[in-house]
């Protein structure tokens, strides 16, 4: 069962300044394609280099770390963030219609006999509907819809209120779902490096004596 996300909530998103993700789009599959296992390009070694530094520094698990885009959808910088104990999730958002795209790797599998007892976004207690597309899993519940691509040792998901974003977008979203390259990890990640702290200037400290501050009263208070 995924565990709920140390990020900010997601409908308090929408309105928060956004990061572009990506310039290329991708466009929806043909009917009759099928969703891999794996849609992603060529990784990066998810033990070196700046990803790992950046994804260790934030408590995710380098390996857990993907990316995805979709037509109209942009980044929501302050979504990314840990999942449960060292998974990943961020959100994207439609700069139009404010509509939500998120995608979240967590630890995991999903089988035929599972997939109806893994609620969709998280909602527990409500019913679960499988559809098998492909190598994929598409999942109904909640008034949410979800594509779940079963990887090696964790579950990759994209998910989306299922009256706000249409399944071939999700679909497309999901085919996009790969591992991030160096530029796409700059984009995604925030540094490893701690931000700089910058002395705070006193106005009423005096210049001379021990540098107390000057809380002199004039006559009559």
């Amino acid at each position: 069962m995924i565990r709920h996300a140390r990020v900010l909530p997601v409908l308090a998103l929408a309105p928060l300044l956004l990061t572009a993700c990506g310039s290329e789009k991708a466009g929806a599959p043909g009917p009759s394609a099928s969703v891999p296992a794996s849609a992603a390009g060529p990784a990066a070694a998810p033990g070196t280099g700046e990803l790992a530094s950046r994804a260790q520094a934030m408590g995710v698990a380098p390996e857990l770390v993907y990316v995805t885009e979709a037509p109209g959808f942009i980044l929501a910088q302050q979504s990314v963030g840990v999942l449960g104990d060292d998974g990943f999730s961020a959100t994207w958002v439609d700069g139009e219609t404010n509509a939500l795209l998120r995608l979240a790797v967590d630890r995991g599998t999903v089988t035929a006999d599972t997939c109806p007892d893994q609620p969709v976004g998280d909602m527990s207690g409500e019913h679960t509907t499988c559809e098998r597309d492909g190598s994929a899993w598409y999942r109904t519940g909640a008034g949410r819809h979800e594509y779940a691509l079963p990887e090696e040792g964790h579950v990759v998901r994209v998910s989306a209120e299922t009256d706000a974003v249409p399944r071939d977008v999700l679909r497309a979203a999901a085919l996009a779902a790969h591992r991030p390259d160096a530029a796409e990890t700059d984009r995604l990640l925030p540094s490893a490096e701690p931000a700089p702290s910058t002395p705070v200037e006193r106005g009423d400290l005096p210049p001379f004596g021990d540098g107390a501050p000057d809380n002199h009263v004039d006559v009559g208070g």
